[in-house]
């Protein structure tokens, strides 16, 4: 057997919601010699499995030959029963999504009364027709919405859709960026990550699209896309930062299509789901040539 190497490190933690907490001396193995100070913070948060971290400061860092103690993981708590959680937004005549953007309309194709020639004395249907954009209440983002060439709707595979295992990242009251240290306490390696911020609360009204709407940095999104994440939703206007600073960048669309993770945005209800041992689905139908979507998002939670 080869080598083992661990660090040894005293860490100062702030936490977006108060407070703090200190270390010295404290020790983690790690794959090589070498560790930077970045990716020391992110695996220190996991280890002990911190939530609203906003900041980590590592000082007096050594490597040390030393075998591996191994990791800390935390367990879920299995429970009974079954129940589904909604997690989309009604779309209705008129709505409004993105502000700015062409409402939904939805009408008659065929009344009850006109169908009656049709059919059956007593039989009678009713066949409703709806225009709208793609881009409507809660939907699903592509490939093929960022990048040309990219898999439509038709060629998003199932198993990136459907019955996937869930975690919810509570952001912090009045955090803006979702970070890759926010995300570090988090196993998300085939799951659908869902960011809750508390912003759907907006949704419909003109603050849901203020530049200080939240969301994922490019930084964090890659971070996803490094460890395996299946999917990436968020109850946000836009997974991407949309204020002035931006400059229309999409750092976090390009980075997650780019590898192939759907998005989901507008999602609502997060709140009532628990941090993990959920199944998530997003399902919009196979239509050809489209990238985008809406979908019915929901969670089946047991216990």
């Amino acid at each position: 057997m080869g080598s083992q190497w661990r660090v040894q490190f005293d860490a100062e933690v702030s936490f977006a919601n108060g407070g703090g907490l200190r270390t010295e001396g404290f020790r983690l193995d790690i794959q090589g010699r070498e560790i930077s100070d970045e990716d020391l913070a992110a695996l220190f948060v996991r280890h002990l499995g911190l939530l609203m971290v906003s900041d980590v400061r590592i000082s007096a860092k050594t490597i040390i030959e030393e075998p591996h103690k191994g990791g800390r993981g935390v367990a879920g708590v299995p429970g009974t029963g079954r129940r589904l959680v909604e997690l989309s937004h009604v779309i209705s005549d008129g709505m409004v999504t993105l502000p700015g953007w062409t409402a939904p309309r939805i009408s008659d194709w065929l009344t009850f009364a006109d169908s009656r020639a049709n059919y059956a004395p007593g039989t009678e249907f009713h066949v409703a027709r709806i225009d709208l954009i793609a881009n409507t209440g809660t939907y699903l983002d592509t490939p093929a919405h960022r990048w040309a060439g990219g898999d439509d709707l038709t060629g998003m595979p199932l198993d990136r859709i459907a019955d996937l295992p869930g975690v919810v990242v509570r952001v912090p009251a009045g955090a803006r960026a979702v970070d890759r240290l926010m995300l570090a306490p988090y196993e998300v390696a085939g799951h659908a990550v869902l960011l809750h911020t508390g912003w759907d609360a907006h949704f419909g009204t003109e603050r849901y699209a203020a530049p200080e709407a939240p969301h994922l940095t490019g930084e964090a999104a890659r971070a996803l896309a490094d460890a395996g994440a299946a999917l990436v939703g968020i109850d946000s206007i836009n997974i991407d930062d949309m204020g002035p600073a931006a400059g229309g960048e999409r750092p976090a669309h390009s980075t997650l299509l780019a590898a192939g993770i759907p998005i989901v945005e507008h999602l609502t209800g997060l709140d009532a789901l628990p941090p993990s041992g959920f199944r998530f689905t997003a399902a919009p139908p196979m239509v050809a040539g489209m990238g985008t979507f809406p979908v019915r998002a929901f969670a089946v939670v047991d216990g």
